[in-house]
């Protein structure tokens, strides 16, 4: 048949379909099932490694800020300046991980993160440090992380079942709070007894084991069929995606806020320990123990959570958890009883981001999990850096404690979001490439970069049939564009009112292959009504066209390409 797409059964679901999705069923494995695969389970483990060293790090970057500035906005700026550039170089890093080998990406960014803290170690012993100078090098380490996170995380796809996933994205929230659990106390307990410096150089050593695992790891990559995509166009490709995609700009939104109201918590957990408890270095490593020890809680739990409740259920319970965690914070001046709010606080913040990660990586197709993951970093660190700079002001301005019923509040406000923005159905669209389509022969012949490349498909559509057709091409329009199609249009024959004709361009030949490749299998069920309103007696009529100017050559004809096109080859 001469279609672009394979036509839809009856009522197929669309694929952006928002609401609440039925709980899961219940998990055939359980929340430590991703570690039986080797690659994953080797990784891990080096990973929770330099976790560990990551912690013991931020503790001794935390507490050094508390003895050479007493501003508490500078304190706060500790954590901003390492999620910051998260914010900043997320997308670029999303981009390059979808058209390079992210194994590299992230061996490079992790030896990156080894000569930095290095240097800093350095630095901290010999007595160099200022407060903007600690900040540099913090900001720095936070690029490492950047181009790291998109590589790591969209590589967890290929490391284990889809099925898996949840508990693997769990698992790596979980190597991180293992290590906040005991690393800052770790930590607190070197800076007390040697300075920070040393914190510093454990945390150079503790890049190692991770730099080694990567280096080994060999895995097999399928055969790149087109060139890669300019760093520029891929960037692009990435935000028309996330913006043409009603599903993640809603997770987008909520994961920003849910950043924002969240960090004020562990931005301005040294002055809780300090102020509000009347610690020193020890208390502050308690305190982000009992943060972490929740956090692992929190994902031990997600897969018994996730058989229960749904993803907006997850988080609507988690926001009004931390909400609560926050006031109490504000209001306590006893170690066990802010220890026991940020246990608590702790499992709602890995419930939350962890849920929203899991609901971006089965929201989109293969091709652009990573600049989605970028996006969704983006948002959520932008908003903890954002937050971070904002409680620490208010903190300066208006005292601790009215922060932190400040972010409380917005805490409580994102719940209440999800009653009007409530997280997609996830898992129900299959986003496997659509089957079936090939490059078509021409009859011209034609480079990778000819181009424009002109598309039409010619409808018949009835007068009555027209309100449901203009519907199904809205779909279709934002689908197009969504896959890169430019300058959609619409027309109708002013001498023959049933026809209608779709109309679209890409910039060249192989960018027309690479939008149809990235046409998904609930694309083509989501955008198939239009093809079966048709009343024409055959298939849409599909056109192929190239823009020429007119002191353009000739084009050639190859005459062995010349004849029709076979069934079998059109798919526009």
């Amino acid at each position: 048949m001469n279609r672009e797409a394979q036509p839809p059964s009856a009522g197929a679901a669309d694929a952006e379909t928002q609401g609440e999705e039925a709980p899961s069923p219940p998990a055939r494995t359980g929340s430590l099932a991703p570690l039986r695969h080797k690659t994953f389970r080797s990784i891990w483990i080096a990973s929770l490694a330099s976790n560990f060293g990551g912690m013991i790090q931020s503790v001794g970057a935390a507490w050094m800020m508390t003895s050479i500035s007493g501003s508490a906005d500078m304190v706060a700026l500790v954590t901003a300046s390492v999620t910051l550039p998260i914010m900043l170089l997320a997308l670029l890093a999303g981009a390059a991980a979808d058209n390079f080998d992210r194994r590299r990406i992230m061996l490079a960014a992790q030896t990156f993160m080894l000569l930095v803290s290095a240097a800093l170690a350095v630095c901290a012993w010999l007595g160099w440090i200022t407060p903007w100078f600690l900040l540099l090098f913090t900001f720095l380490i936070g690029c490492g992380s950047a181009f790291n996170g998109p590589a790591w995380q969209a590589s967890v796809g290929e490391m284990v079942p889809r099925s898996d996933l949840p508990s693997a994205v769990a698992l790596n929230s979980m190597a991180f709070n293992i290590a906040r659990s005991l690393g800052p106390a770790i930590g607190g307990a070197i800076v007390a007894a040697v300075g920070a410096a040393a914190a510093f150089a454990v945390n150079a050593v503790s890049y190692f084991g991770l730099v080694a695992v990567l280096a080994r790891w060999h895995p097999n990559r399928p055969e790149r069929r087109l060139p890669r995509e300019r760093m520029g166009g891929a960037m692009a490709a990435g935000i028309r995606y996330a913006a043409m995609s009603p599903a993640i700009g809603t997770v987008l939104g909520r994961a920003l806020l849910f950043g924002f109201g969240a960090s004020a918590v562990s931005a301005l957990m040294p002055l809780i320990a300090r102020d509000l408890i009347g610690g020193g270095a020890l208390t502050y490593g308690l305190l982000l123990g009992a943060f972490g020890a929740g956090a692992v809680g929190g994902a031990l739990a997600t897969a018994r959570l996730r058989a229960m409740a749904t993803s907006e259920g997850i988080v609507r319970a988690a926001c009004l958890a931390f909400a609560a965690a926050a006031a109490a914070a504000a209001f306590s001046s006893w170690l066990v009883v802010t220890m026991a709010a940020l246990l608590a606080g702790g499992a709602a913040w890995v419930l939350a981001l962890s849920t929203f990660n899991v609901t971006v990586q089965l929201s989109v197709p293969r091709w652009v999990v990573a600049r989605a993951l970028s996006l969704y970093q983006m948002a959520a660190f932008g908003g903890m850096a954002i937050g971070s700079w904002t409680w620490g002001m208010a903190a300066e301005a208006e005292g601790l404690p009215a922060a932190l019923v400040e972010a409380a509040a917005v805490m409580a406000v994102c719940a209440a979001l999800g009653l009007k923005l409530p997280l997609p159905r996830v898992g129900a669209a299959n986003l496997d490439p659509r089957s079936g389509w090939v490059p078509p022969d021409t009859a011209l012949d034609i480079e990778p970069r000819s181009g424009p490349v002109v598309i039409t498909i010619e409808f018949r559509i009835r007068e009555a049939d027209i309100p449901e057709f203009m519907k199904a091409m809205a779909e279709r329009r934002r689908i197009r564009r969504r896959a890169g199609a430019r300058r959609w249009t619409l027309l109708r024959d002013l001498s023959d009112p049933e026809i209608w004709i779709e109309r679209f361009h890409l910039p060249n030949w192989i960018e027309y292959i690479r939008h149809n490749s990235r046409i998904t299998q609930a694309d083509a069920l989501a955008t198939g009504r239009a093809w079966e309103l048709h009343a024409g007696p055959d298939s849409p009529h599909i056109r192929r066209l190239i823009e020429r100017h007119t002191d353009a050559p000739p084009d050639t004809v190859r005459p062995e390409l010349s004849e029709p096109l076979t069934d079998a080859r059109r798919f526009g």
